[in-house]
């Protein structure tokens, strides 16, 4: 076992060893069942002509009554993955692919459960047992290692599975439910249980080859999700968490109980948009810009972004707008440089969008799709963006019996994603939440999204030239006229008009606030006279909570790092994405600006007028909603009583 950082390996000889251990197991053993119910009753064969099996033994002892007396069913994993196409005799090419990756996973998970053993102590313990010298007082030690040496083995080897498996997936799923036989007395057991319930959920599910990858990587995301859940309660797992672990052969990095994923990039079929093709939105535009390169200061060695650290990274934002304003433009133009950023640097770039297509009327199907987005895009080991188009379709309100069970569950996995108790912001992803009907997003989940942008489209007279010159395209002799062509889509002179036009609000109920505190104590040039007003916007909409208050100060900071990183560092990678970490720190410390009084009361300003924006759309819909309902029990009332006469 090499140590290198904060990494350590596992050597090939080390798995390799456990090759024939993991085999036997495929091959064939006994497992009785303690928690979860047979779905497959194994055929048990007669033991002569004529005389059938035997009822069940039900104990009478004492303490032994409520003890499982099923009898240990063979298991036989090779068999029954040769059995899934009884027209062939051969093994197939996909049918050996997943005994080979069963061996490999069970082979790394024995071999996690070795080195474990050895760093926590449990190896010592475990001698002292066998010898019968074990000392009493440390029993209770010895009981909790060994549960954590099982929750380590059925984790990994569920990890391990899933990984290498995903090479070989299709568009096929496997609805398999939750793992249940996950045992934690000792790993030997833990893998027993696991490959018991494996051979269940084939019998189920593995109807063909395409089938049966499809239902074992979906039973390995159900067991890693269970012994992930187990081990946030469970002790002495340190010796584990505390590194990550690396397969150099498989290309695999162990990271405690996180799923490991492959990082490869998505092909991208968008059409991609120059930034100059975004006409208006300018605000929208310079964030999306600047959004594009922070992206890139990931360090993966470190797995974290000096932005992230310092303050100033985007992890979630909200654009809205009326329809047609751009904001799939803005997705494009964004995604684009994502992508060209990460092709120069040899980074893996992995765009998802998260669409209504994902909403499924099974239950409990929708948040597992969310959940795998989340997943697919915070992978430390790419460059991620996601996605969420027309938000208020998608993601329910809580409460509101119009939204589907699929919409709730898809909002109760945003909420834990985007701020949860277990979210990590690396600086390596950013997801963005789009709507053309923002009011009708969750309160709370739109206040999950760190940033806002307006994406109201082309304002000015020079904004409908520069977009009709654009769509216009280039067949036709029409002359330009008296004009700058994209000379006001200058994104330094545009965003600081922009900027300015918030030194008061824009919102009339904000502006409202905004006079009557300014009346009271003045120009607003300290915390305290800040802080006044703060209370007074929460006084006047009580949904302006100190999450509102983070992501302001979020947005400061973001406009404290509001500068240009050079287009050289992107497209020569050696002067600054292949620096080490510190350097890269340093190097944008160099270029951080100072927090002026200015940028706080803009940022107050543009974050209150969207809040304000938005209940004041929700508070007229329901009105409206309100009116047209009364409207109607008038007319229903007057038809009844004219029929009645």
């Amino acid at each position: 076992m090499s140590i290198s950082g904060n990494q350590m390996e596992l050597r090939e000889e080390d798995i390799r060893k456990h090759y024939a251990a993991a085999a036997a197991m495929l091959e064939g053993f006994d497992h009785t069942p303690r928690i979860a119910k047979p779905a497959v009753e194994a055929k048990t064969p007669e033991r002569s002509s004529g005389l059938g099996t035997r009822r069940r033994f039900r104990s009478t002892t004492p303490g032994l009554v409520t003890r499982s007396s099923a009898r240990p069913e063979g298991v036989h994993l090779i068999a029954r993955i040769e059995a899934a196409d009884d027209d062939d005799p051969l093994t197939s090419p996909l049918q050996a692919t997943l005994q080979h990756a069963l061996r490999r996973a069970l082979a790394i998970s024995l071999a996690m459960g070795e080195a474990y053993a050895d760093v926590s102590g449990l190896a010592d313990l475990k001698r002292a047992n066998l010898a019968g010298s074990l000392d009493g007082a440390r029993k209770g030690e010895f009981t909790e290692l060994l549960a954590a040496e099982a929750l380590i083995a059925a984790h990994v080897f569920a990890n391990a599975a899933a990984y290498l498996l995903a090479p070989h997936g299709s568009e096929a799923q496997a609805e398999v439910g939750e793992a249940e036989e996950l045992l934690t007395d000792n790993a030997p057991l833990a893998l027993h249980g696991a490959l018991w319930e494996l051979d269940q959920k084939l019998a189920q599910h593995g109807t063909d080859d395409v089938h049966l990858i499809a239902a074992t990587a979906a039973y390995a995301e159900q067991l890693m999700e269970k012994a992930a859940l187990r081990a946030q309660t469970a002790p002495r797992l340190e010796g584990f968490t505390a590194a990550a672990w690396r397969v150099e052969t498989d290309d695999l990095t162990i990271s405690g109980f996180e799923p490991a994923t492959k990082a490869k990039s998505t092909t991208l079929t968008m059409a991609f948009k120059k930034p100059h093709e975004v006409v208006g939105n300018h605000i929208a535009k310079h964030q999306a810009l600047r959004l594009s390169k922070m992206l890139m200061a990931y360090d993966f060695d470190r797995r974290l972004n000096p932005f992230a650290e310092m303050g100033g990274f985007i992890f979630t934002f909200m654009g809205d707008g009326k329809p047609g304003t751009g904001k799939t433009t803005l997705i494009q133009m964004m995604a684009g440089l994502i992508h060209d950023y990460c092709q120069n640097a040899g980074y893996a770039f992995r765009y998802q969008n998260f669409g209504i297509d994902n909403i499924d009327s099974y239950q409990g199907k929708s948040g597992q799709n969310a959940k795998s987005f989340i997943q697919n895009v915070i992978d430390p080991g790419v460059i991620g963006f996601g996605t969420i188009d027309d938000i208020d379709q998608i993601a329910g309100k809580r409460g509101d019996r119009q939204s589907s069970a699929g919409q709730q569950e898809v909002t109760a996995v945003f909420m834990e994603a985007f701020a949860g108790a277990n979210t990590v912001v690396r600086g390596n992803c950013t997801f963005g939440m789009f709507s053309n009907y923002p009011e009708n997003v969750d309160d709370a989940l739109r206040q999950r999204a760190g940033a806002r942008f307006l994406v109201d489209g082309p304002q000015t007279r020079e904004d409908y030239i520069d977009i009709l010159t654009l769509l216009m395209g280039k067949n036709h002799e029409i002359p330009l006229g008296d004009h700058d062509l994209y000379g006001a889509q200058e994104i330094k002179q545009a965003v600081a008009r922009s900027f300015e036009a918030h030194n008061r609000p824009q919102e009339p109920g904000l502006a409202e606030v905004f006079g009557r505190v300014h009346d009271q104590i003045g120009e607003l040039d300290s915390l305290a006279k800040l802080g006044t007003y703060l209370k007074a916007i929460q006084q006047a909409d009580e949904r302006f909570t100190g999450r509102a208050i983070k992501n302001i100060t979020d947005a400061v900071k973001v406009r404290a790092m509001d500068f240009e990183l050079p287009d050289d560092w992107m497209e020569n990678p050696e002067l600054f994405l292949f620096q080490d970490y510190d350097t890269k720190s340093a190097m944008i410390a160099e270029l951080r600006v100072p927090i002026t009084i200015d940028m706080v009361v803009q940022e107050i300003n543009r974050y209150a007028d969207s809040e304000f924006r938005y209940a004041d759309k929700s508070d007229e819909a329901a009105i409206e909603a309100m009116v047209r309902d009364f409207g109607r029990q008038e007319e229903a009332k007057r038809r009844y009583l004219e029929g009645k006469g």
